[in-house]
């Protein structure tokens, strides 16, 4: 006799569908994306570069090719695998280099790699790989190859600087500094020659190539030399201390920061003042940053306008203090800019602060 009561059949646990954690069934995604960043950097130098067929061999790993190809604007290909040999891929490299449309035939696809809205090369793929990947992989580089050419610009415009700061000698200067050695010959040809020194020196150092960074020695030798011409020309007018730390001797700073600033407080501060003045340079360890600080005694000028000329927005004669700062903030950072007081017939002080050390500032 039935009781009535429902019973439940269960079914055994072994014979339940298996479950495992999505993050264990998804293949781990480390080595792809080691393969994705190598090949990003062996990019940097362009479809030109030397690293290009490791470039190549990335990618067909990435796509799981047969054969990738890489060809740069000339046409030049370096390969990674086997492309069919039956598959004309010069011509269909030249029919994208000539359109800049996708060209495919069998199972070989080419497309052309566009950056900044320019034709920069070809990326050539044999295999059964999705277009959606192919699209993938094609931006991947064009992102690379747009790095490179941002980073080479970067380059350029440092080195304009650099060159901008090296052109901005005053001729005014160069005259009157060769015409009292000049006056000095018979005189006191000593003084003479000694000066004549210290102006090869002051040239040799503001013209000749240099690496990307020296010495806070180095720059303080030519901050003395450069005054020691300026106090020849402008006599008692011109007085000068210059006193630094020996601690701070051997930091390495980018090459030509600090002899502009004296330049601009001797040209601009004192030489338009009546009775001269006064020009200190102090270098000092503050922790562990390097602290030197230009300071005239001189006609100052309004805050506002040491703030156009920090910004770039100032007169030709001025764009040295620009120039200064913004190199400065991109080697160390923006907080190790220049700081300037000032106040109109107040003279004007500028402050470098940089750290004793700093991975890859070498002289």
């Amino acid at each position: 006799m039935s009781s009535g009561r429902a019973t439940a059949r269960t079914t055994p646990h072994s014979s339940w569908p298996s479950w495992t954690p999505l993050s264990r069934r998804l293949r781990d995604p480390g080595p792809t994306l080691e393969t994705a960043r190598h090949v990003s950097e062996d990019l940097v130098d362009g479809l030109s570069g030397p690293r290009v067929r490791a470039a190549a061999r990335g990618i067909r790993r990435l796509l799981a090719a047969d054969g990738v190809g890489l060809a740069d604007l000339s046409g030049r290909l370096l390969t990674a695998g086997a492309l069919p040999p039956d598959v004309e891929v010069h011509s269909m490299i030249e029919q994208v280099l000539h359109t800049e449309n996708q060209c495919r035939k069998a199972e070989v696809v080419a497309l052309p790699l566009i950056v900044h809205d320019e034709l920069a090369g070809v990326l050539v793929v044999a295999g059964t790989a999705r277009m959606t990947a192919l699209r993938e992989v094609a931006g991947l580089s064009e992102a690379a190859l747009e790095r490179g050419r941002l980073e080479a610009s970067a380059e350029d415009a440092a080195e304009a600087e650099l060159r901008a700061l090296r052109a901005e000698i005053s001729p005014h200067f160069v005259y009157n500094a060769l015409t009292v050695i000049a006056g000095l010959v018979r005189p006191d040809p000593d003084r003479s020659r000694e000066l004549m020194l210290d102006f090869a020196d002051y040239i040799r150092y503001s013209l000749a190539s240099h690496g990307e960074y020296t010495t806070v020695a180095d720059e303080f030798h030519a901050i003395e030399t450069y005054l020691a011409l300026q106090r020849a020309v402008l006599g008692d007018r011109l007085r000068v201390q210059v006193r630094v730390a020996p601690e701070v001797l051997p930091v390495a700073i980018p090459y030509l920061v600090l002899q502009p600033l004296v330049e601009n407080a001797v040209r601009h501060g004192i030489e338009h003042r009546s009775g001269g003045g006064t020009v200190t340079v102090l270098g000092e360890a503050e922790g562990t940053d390097c602290v030197i600080s230009v300071d005239d005694d001189g006609v100052g000028m309004e805050p506002g306008t040491a703030e156009r000329l920090l910004a770039g927005a100032g007169d030709s004669t001025s764009m040295g203090l620009a120039n200064v700062d913004r190199r400065l903030r991109n080697v160390y950072g923006p907080w190790f800019g220049l700081v300037v007081e000032t106040a109109d017939g107040e003279g004007t002080r500028v402050v470098v602060r940089v750290p004793r050390f700093q991975p890859g500032v070498m002289p």
